[in-house]
């Protein structure tokens, strides 16, 4: 199904506010989801609401006004009161800015949330602030280390992100062979997953979603990559998750932002790293190559291109859960009640 932005928006604002979500909080997130979209990363886009949906019928609204739980002038600790890490760790971004603009530097953990989302919507930010940043974000442990078949760590993003003159430099990954996410679209559509990406709960290689889903996704990168999973793993230990989170809650979340002024002139950094930017892209190719790309390259351009073309495609089945969802009153589910979502403060 082919829609144009301002429906997709409006379908996904009329979703999440069915499940419970107000007016301001389903803008934000249907902001998120879209930008998956955009840049060509459908299983992280509007298909997430089906996965919200289900995760609030499984468990319920247990939502908690977020709070700061401890806090100095360079850094805070939010408890996320099991909220979406698509509010979560966007407030969290927003206090790190505020931190770092006034600071120079700010370090910000956030616990108790879940489904944070593309690291790079928040680096992004951070970048049009003129900031460096550092994110990771663990998850439920959805994925084998390296030489294993049994799940030890989540599907983990971290991502870098640097300020420039023209576009940002942000490098964000995930360190699973295949995004949880990405494997729940491809059980939806019927789809198998590639070869070599998960195991079942036997520990077999499997392309079945749903094995792999009662199973382990392999990890990224062989056991140099697998080792940058535990990592992240443990950096969400420190924002104050458990090591291992159970499924789908109590996330960690770690946000650095560091401002270039600390060392030097921004305006001498931005540049540096535009013209660092423009001596990668123009490395010579390998034979019969399309050459070298910066990180965040792609999705700019697939950005940039579907909204000239002012329209995404979102799967058909996809499409009619959100329609039907949607078409339902706001608190006719049991979960869809509400609770302050104001940001308190707890010395």
């Amino acid at each position: 199904m082919r829609l144009t932005i301002e429906a997709a928006t409006s379908l996904a604002r009329q979703a999440l506010g069915a499940l419970g979500y107000d007016a301001g909080e389903a803008s934000l997130i249907a902001d998120h989801l879209l930008d998956c979209d955009l840049r060509g990363l459908p299983y992280g886009g509007l298909a997430r609401i089906v996965s919200i949906g289900e995760r609030l019928a499984r468990i319920g609204d247990r939502r908690a006004p977020m709070r700061i739980v401890r806090e100095t002038p360079v850094s805070a600790k939010i408890d996320g009161g099991d909220q979406i890490g698509y509010l979560v760790a966007h407030r969290a971004t927003r206090l790190a800015i505020d931190k770092a603009k006034a600071s120079g530097i700010a370090i910000v953990a956030a616990y108790e949330t879940w489904y944070t989302g593309m690291l790079s919507y928040y680096a992004e930010m951070m970048a049009a602030e003129g900031l460096v940043s550092m994110m990771a974000s663990n998850t439920s442990p959805w994925v084998a280390p390296h030489g294993a078949s049994e799940g030890r760590f989540g599907t983990n993003p971290i991502c870098f992100g640097f300020p420039s003159t023209a576009d940002p430099v942000i490098w964000d990954i995930g360190t699973a062979a295949i995004i949880h996410a990405d494997v729940t679209l491809h059980q939806r559509l019927g789809l198998e997953l590639p070869a070599g990406m998960a195991f079942d709960p036997q520990g077999r290689a499997t392309r079945d979603p749903a094995a792999a889903l009662a199973g382990a996704f392999a990890a990224w990168g062989g056991a140099k990559g697998s080792g940058l999973g535990l990592v992240v793993q443990l950096l969400g230990t420190l924002a104050g998750s458990p090591p291992i989170p159970p499924e789908l809650a109590n996330f960690g979340f770690l946000v650095l932002a560091v401002s270039p002024s600390l060392f030097g002139s921004e305006e001498e950094f931005r540049s540096q790293v535009t013209q660092y930017a423009h001596a990668v892209r123009a490395a010579r190719p390998v034979a019969g190559g399309a050459g070298a790309r910066m990180p965040f390259d792609r999705s700019l351009a697939e950005r940039r291109r579907r909204l000239a073309e002012g329209a995404i495609d979102v799967a058909d089945p996809i499409h009619a859960a959100l329609t039907s969802l949607a078409a339902c009153a706001a608190g006719r589910f049991p979960w869809a009640h509400r609770h302050p979502q104001s940001l308190a403060q707890d010395h």
